[in-house]
């Protein structure tokens, strides 16, 4: 009699208790389901230097204790990236793979593959490389990310803290976000925030929207002692625009203004007695540019451009450089008062380079070229400084794209250099075995890397 008491109040306590919503299934699995065979683990070897490296102790050490603790030191780089296209290509973030001596990537299904670099882009932190595949590959649709709208749900798949195809979910918590790069070459520009947890090795993974689609490839993250839950990715609308020609040739062109300007302070608006205290003030207006063509004129305060306000000159060099040659933007301008709308198709950062330039030679992995108009506005070079300005690192170096190499000295001799003529003269005569120091000049510091050529 006991037992059959307990038995009937077990039965009604399910019928009382039952769970709700049977059968149901969150959307997100589907999600998930479908993407994640095309998202992969990414491992680059890379070969680092120490920034304390002094030649004549690097001779000492490996002299005495046959190792050189400067120098010659393999690191992996851990991230994600997503198949785009089946014939193997996948995107991810350029800091992710930039130097690497070999680049490995691990599908969901556990199959590895040798990588090759196809090219990036380390302004825009976008990088392309590519697989040759044994199978048929998955590939992921891009969304729009122009269409995205605070507060939708998001979900990211990467490789946080090398814990291979985590998933995570959030929404959307900002548009149009600006950080500075850790390296203090620029700002990152339009980003997507999120509250989808974020960590190290979710970089170049995707952020997809509730319908699989990519919105955006996850790169930077706020340090954790200083916030919690404060993801941010690049605009997929931003990669499209430069994707067909990364693709082709490795490279991305860059947009072209053609004014250099200074960030608008209340002290200068006082000083020149400007009607708005924030905004950049053009200071030059450079000759047959897209800015001269559009009507754009000197100690015009520039306050938006194509939406996104504007309060500082490193700003607005990113943005300009987040977009593509033709692109037509909108500038909102103070002349004098005045709000001015004005359209501007921008122009390409190699549209200023002459068609008769030496062909610069490849040395230490570096790829260089004379200064432009273009670069002087891009990467806030004056007019005092001469060089060359390196187009492509093609190893892990301290050396950064953008730099201006202005003088270099090998073995206690030291060389000026003026012009892509003079670093092939110079670079010529070094042999294996001297000591090298470029003398570099970057965003208003001069910089002195050294090393021994091997």
């Amino acid at each position: 009699m006991k037992k059959a008491f307990i038995l009937a109040i077990l039965i009604l306590s399910v019928g009382i208790f039952a769970y709700v919503n049977p059968g149901y299934e969150s959307p997100i699995v589907a999600v998930v389901e479908y993407a994640a065979p095309a998202v992969v683990k990414i491992e680059a070897v890379k070969q680092t230097t120490s920034p304390f490296y002094d030649p004549f102790f690097e001779e000492f050490f490996r002299r005495w204790f046959g190792y050189s603790p400067f120098g010659g030191q393999q690191t992996t780089s851990l991230g994600s990236g997503f198949i785009f296209d089946k014939e193997g290509y996948i995107l991810t973030n350029e800091h992710v793979v930039s130097g690497a001596r070999e680049i490995t990537v691990t599908l969901l299904d556990g199959s590895t593959y040798k990588a090759e670099y196809i090219g990036g882009d380390a302004e825009l932190d976008i990088a392309v490389i590519k697989i040759n595949p044994d199978k048929e590959l998955h590939a992921l649709e891009f969304g729009d990310s122009d269409a995205v709208k605070i507060g939708e749900w998001v979900i990211a798949i990467g490789n946080p803290l090398g814990f291979q195809h985590t998933v995570t979910i959030g929404v959307v918590s900002a548009t149009g976000r600006r950080i500075p790069k850790p390296d203090g070459s620029g700002y990152y520009t339009n980003l997507i925030q999120t509250d989808a947890a974020i960590n190290p090795g979710n970089s170049g993974g995707p952020l997809l929207n509730i319908h699989g689609q990519v919105i955006g490839i996850n790169t930077a993250i706020v340090n954790p002692q200083q916030g919690i839950n404060l993801g941010f990715a690049i605009p997929i609308n931003t990669v499209k625009r430069f994707l067909d020609q990364l693709v082709a040739t490795g490279k991305v062109q860059k947009a072209y203004l053609g004014v250099r300007v200074k960030t608008v302070t209340p002290e200068l608006a006082k000083a020149m007695g400007l009607k708005v205290d924030k905004g950049v003030l053009v200071v030059q207006v450079l000759e047959n540019s897209p800015a001269q063509r559009a009507g754009l004129k000197e100690n015009d305060v520039i306050v938006r451009f194509d939406g996104s306000s504007v309060t500082s000159d490193s700003e607005f060099v990113s943005l300009i450089r987040s977009h593509a040659p033709g692109d037509t933007v909108t500038l909102v301008v103070n002349r004098g008062g005045k709000e001015l709308t004005i359209p501007v198709t921008l122009g390409s950062a190699t549209e200023e380079i002459p068609t008769a330039t030496v062909q610069a030679r490849e040395f230490a992995g570096l790829v260089v070229d004379e200064i432009t108009n273009a670069d002087r506005e891009n990467y806030r070079i004056p007019t005092s400084v001469n060089g060359v300005i390196v187009r492509q690192v093609k190893q892990s170096s301290q050396i950064q794209v953008g730099d201006v190499i202005y003088q270099i000295a090998v073995s206690g001799r030291t060389y000026e250099i003026n012009s892509v003529k003079d670093w092939n003269s110079v670079v010529d005569r070094i042999k294996q075995g001297d000591f090298v120091a470029f003398f570099v000049y970057r965003r208003g510091t001069k910089m002195i890397y050294s090393f021994t050529y091997r």
